[in-house]
């Protein structure tokens, strides 16, 4: 054997190494692109029961807030008929029911005045009737 027929054989040994130490790493890396596929289509599966799910819980939010909606219409529809209402009440019975509180009022200060002004009436002649009487009576001694 002659020295280029040794390098060559030599080159060679050293290219069938370097092709198993490579292909370790290119096998593993088939292996993890074989599970990343398996991973993304049990992802598939599992995703597209979890869209319609979701799907529907969508519509049925969409439904109960279209029934708030319309809670919320009657709502402000039943305030709006009792505001008007008390604007009614207020008008039509507002005015002779002041009126006539305040006859009342106006009555009931009247006769409490004249109370007061016959109780303070009684409470001065008294008390002339007693000066008078201390008047006498020092007037005897």
């Amino acid at each position: 054997m002659s020295g280029p027929a040794i390098a060559g054989l030599v080159a060679s040994g050293g290219f069938a190494v370097l092709v198993l130490v490579l292909a370790v790493p290119i096998l593993k890396l088939g292996r993890t692109i074989d599970e990343t596929t398996k991973l993304v289509a049990s992802l598939n599966e599992r995703t597209a029961p979890l869209i319609t799910d979701l799907d529907t819980t969508l519509r049925q939010v969409g439904a109960q807030l279209e029934r708030v909606d319309a809670i919320t219409t009657n709502a402000q529809t039943v305030t709006t008929n009792i505001a008007s209402l008390t604007s009614l009440f207020a008008a039509t019975l507002g005015s002779p029911v002041v009126k006539v509180a305040a006859f009342t009022y106006g009555v009931r200060k009247a006769v409490t005045g004249r109370r007061k002004a016959d109780a303070s009436k009684r409470v001065a002649q008294e008390i002339k009737d007693e000066r008078r009487r201390g008047r006498h009576e020092k007037g005897r001694r």
